[in-house]
C-alpha cells in the first residue's frame, strides 16, 4: 500500500506571511488590517471588557459581602440577647409574680373613696390618743394620678414633744399609707413648755374603674401631659 505523503509546512513563508500581516498597520483604521490583527485586536478588546466587569460585579459582590457580614454579626447579638431572656424567662415570671404581690399588698393599703372618711377620723384620733391639740386639720384639694388619688391634708398640732413622736410613729403605723411631709416644729406662744408642729399628712386611695377610665380618657385627650 502506498502511504499517503503528509504536506511540509514551510515555517519560514508562514513566519514571513505573519510579519506581513503584522506590519504597516493603521492604528486610525483597524477595519483595514488583515484578518489575524484584527481578530487579535477583537479578543484582546473583548478580553479587557470582560476583565473590567468582572473587577465591577467582583467590587459589588465584596460590598454585598461585607454588608452580610454586618447582619450577621447584628444576628447574632439578637440571637444572644434573645437567648439570655429564653434561659431567664422562669426567673423573670417569679420576679413578675412577686411583684404583682407587693402591688397587691400596697394596694391593698389603699382604702377605698368610702373609707376615706374613717381614715381620716383615725388620722385625727391618733392625735388626739397622744394628748395633742389640733389647731388646724383642713383636707385639701384631691391629686388624681393614673391609678390612685392623692389627698393631702394640712395639720397643725399642740403638745409635747414626745408626744408627737409618737404621734408621727402612730401615723406610720396605721393600716392604711400615710405621709407625713413638710413637717416644722416651733414653741407654741401661749404656753412655753408646749410645742407646735405644722406639717402636711398625705393619704392615698385607689381609685375605681370608673375613675380609672375617666382618667384615661383626660389623659388621651392631653397627649399624656399632666
Amino acid at each position: 500500500m502506498l502511504k499517503k505523503k503528509v504536506p511540509k509546512i514551510d515555517m519560514v513563508q508562514l513566519q514571513e506571511n505573519l510579519q506581513r500581516q503584522f506590519s504597516n498597520l493603521d492604528p486610525k483604521d483597524p477595519s483595514l488590517w488583515p484578518a489575524l490583527p484584527r481578530y487579535l485586536l477583537c479578543a484582546f478588546i473583548a478580553l479587557g471588557v470582560a476583565t473590567v466587569l468582572w473587577f465591577v460585579k467582583l467590587s459589588d459582590y465584596e460590598q454585598e459581602w461585607e454588608a452580610e457580614k454586618t447582619t450577621e454579626i447584628t444576628l447574632k447579638q439578637d440571637y444572644q440577647k434573645k437567648l439570655l431572656k429564653a434561659v431567664s424567662l422562669d426567673a423573670l415570671k417569679k420576679q413578675r409574680e412577686q411583684v404583682q404581690q407587693y402591688v397587691i399588698q400596697l394596694e391593698k393599703q389603699l382604702p377605698s373613696k368610702a373609707e376615706m372618711a374613717a381614715l381620716l377620723s383615725d388620722i385625727n384620733q391618733a392625735g388626739l390618743g397622744r394628748s395633742l391639740q389640733f389647731d388646724l386639720f383642713r383636707p385639701g384639694q384631691i391629686v388624681v394620678r393614673d391609678y390612685y388619688a392623692e389627698l393631702p391634708i394640712a395639720v397643725r398640732v399642740t403638745g409635747k414633744y414626745h408626744d408627737m413622736g409618737a404621734f408621727a410613729a402612730d401615723i406610720a403605723n396605721l393600716s392604711r399609707i400615710v405621709t407625713l411631709n413638710n413637717i416644722s416644729i416651733a414653741p407654741a406662744a401661749k404656753d412655753s413648755g408646749s410645742l407646735t408642729m405644722d406639717a402636711t399628712a398625705r393619704t392615698f386611695r385607689y381609685l375605681d374603674s370608673d375613675e380609672v377610665q375617666a382618667q384615661r380618657k383626660a389623659n388621651a385627650k392631653t397627649g399624656g401631659k399632666k
